[in-house]
């Protein structure tokens, strides 16, 4: 492997076995680079890597492929999100070259919100390829090869990470859909919101003992809660979300639910830390931003203590 096919400092990391901290920026609706970096420059040094999306809520928004080119070019190592929904299979296998050319090694597959989630309910989606036949065409073209067995100069492998979302498994549940995914070349999963250390355990054990762990590598999604309202909400109608009731709790008798979010944020991660599978987090506060530098910065703290 040359140099320039290096892994990604993303997956060396992770390959090393250091816990890792990822967050994500969704780019603006802005054609100027500097209203990106406005959003990108707080996590700079601070998480491992950082999620670009992809037309998020299935709205417009800058082209995640340019963003994250911008963010790399700053020293920020990207995470590009690659949906299904806007292209067909010729689209994002070109995208997924002129990623490649612009030397973007990590990947999330996605399938997309559909466009009746968003501010243009009647843009026709494409859905030509599914998340997991997307992952296996990025991970064919980072072997050389298009579907259709034309040869690809100058490949290089991808880093290519799914998604998921943890449930506290019934007896008899298998993770068929991960196996798929880890067939397809996935080789790190960031997921839902998990706030429940206990379901986490759970979650794991069942991986381990179905041989999905220790080969993929989870980065479980966590959120610095703003208050108990937020949190109810989120679990409520949040798809996947998990959020224990002491948590909640803890934030309904605070003086600054907000400050005690953070606090409980920051506890949970050094405790998962602990927990065998776990990789790493993602942490995702949407509407709030400014909470994520302070809460990876304090748990790398935490979690450095614990290990």
């Amino acid at each position: 492997m040359t140099d320039t096919q290096a892994a990604s400092p993303l997956a060396q990391k992770l390959r090393s076995g250091q816990f890792v901290m990822t967050a994500e920026v969704v780019p603006p609706v802005s054609s100027d680079a500097q209203d990106l970096m406005k959003k990108a420059l707080p996590l700079k040094g601070v998480a491992d890597a950082v999620n670009v999306t992809d037309g998020a809520g299935a709205r417009a928004h800058m082209g995640a492929l340019a963003a994250a080119t911008i963010m790399q070019q700053a020293g920020i190592e990207p995470i590009l999100q690659l949906v299904c929904r806007d292209r067909n299979r010729i689209g994002l296998q070109s995208d997924l070259m002129g990623a490649a050319a612009l030397g973007l090694r990590n990947l999330l597959i996605l399938g997309g919100d559909k466009p009746t989630a968003g501010d243009q309910p009647d843009a026709k989606a494409v859905f030509d390829l599914d998340s997991r036949t997307l992952s296996q065409t990025a991970k064919g073209i980072g072997e050389g090869l298009l579907p259709t067995g034309t040869k690809v100069s100058g490949a290089v492998p991808f880093f290519i990470g799914a998604a998921d979302a943890p449930i506290d498994p019934a007896a008899d549940w298998q993770p068929k859909g991960l196996i798929a995914k880890i067939e397809a070349g996935a080789s790190f999963a960031q997921t839902q919101f998990c706030m429940d250390a206990r379901v986490l355990r759970r979650y794991m054990q069942r991986l381990t003992d179905a041989g999905v762990l220790p080969g993929l590598q989870f980065l479980i999604g966590v959120n610095p809660l703003r208050s108990a309202k937020s949190g109810t909400w989120m679990k409520n109608n949040l798809f996947g979300t998990i959020i224990a009731d002491e948590m909640i709790a803890r934030m309904e008798k605070a003086a600054d639910p907000a400050a005690e979010g953070r606090k409980i944020c920051v506890e949970y991660i050094e405790e998962i830390s602990t927990i065998p599978g776990v990789a790493g987090v993602h942490v995702m506060a949407p509407g709030n931003d400014a909470a994520v530098p302070d809460v990876i910065n304090a748990a790398r703290e935490r979690v450095a203590k614990a290990k």
